[in-house]
């Protein structure tokens, strides 16, 4: 069993955005998927401060340090994109005018719960950016992780630890190892990768699994 790169992990969300959607790409991870998108998939791009119609990474070179996403990442723009104040980009995704976003997490739980801004922690770094206006604001809300901390620890958990961003905002969860669909009827299990065993993703998801 192989788990996928993150890379990889973005062009697999990738393939599931629609044509004519809205898409707010989180700040680290969730920015690669720009890179994957169809080209022949019309698919509009929106940063939080203030961007829409954004496209991926330039070439190394030819980067823009006045074009950059939420992340201080250099962009694209694509023909027809625009700029704007952040309070307007605030109001689009408050007001529900993003069909999708794609963030982070520290934790997700079993009914979608979401805790991506603060470990608890007391000499973590809070930072919550628009992770509270994205999760209650957009249509869908998909998180990219990894299935596991790097010690081993469970992020999909049955109840959140952590402080949470929002309330049952998660509809799907994409990690290195799966893909799941918070329903309810649980967390119903989509893809694995090649070579895992639903038996093995459960011993590393700390809550109760639904077979697809």
């Amino acid at each position: 069993m192989k788990p996928l790169t993150r890379n990889q992990v973005a062009q697999r969300i990738a393939r599931d955005i629609p044509e004519g959607a809205y898409v707010n790409l989180g700040i680290g991870a969730p920015t690669l998927i720009a890179n994957f998108l169809p080209v022949d998939r019309e698919i509009l791009l929106h940063s939080e401060n203030g961007i829409l119609g954004m496209g991926p990474a330039p070439p190394q070179g030819d980067e823009d340090w006045d074009l950059i996403n939420a992340g201080k990442q250099p962009v694209t723009l694509l023909t027809g994109g625009a700029y704007f104040h952040h309070g307007d980009s605030f109001a689009m995704m408050r007001g529900g005018h993003l069909d999708i976003c794609v963030l982070g997490a520290f934790q997700v739980s079993a009914s979608g719960d979401l805790a991506n801004w603060h470990t608890g922690e007391a000499d973590a770094i809070p930072a919550v950016g628009g992770a509270m206006d994205l999760a209650v604001g957009a249509r869908q809300v998909f998180v990219m992780m990894d299935h596991q901390t790097k010690q081993g620890e469970a992020k999909i958990v049955e109840r959140c630890t952590y402080p949470l961003t929002a309330a049952h905002c998660v509809d799907r969860i994409y990690t290195d190892l799966a893909v799941l669909d918070v329903t309810g009827r649980g967390l119903i299990v989509r893809e694995m990768v090649e070579g895992l065993t639903f038996e093995e993703l459960q011993r590393r998801t700390a809550a109760p699994l639904v077979r697809g």
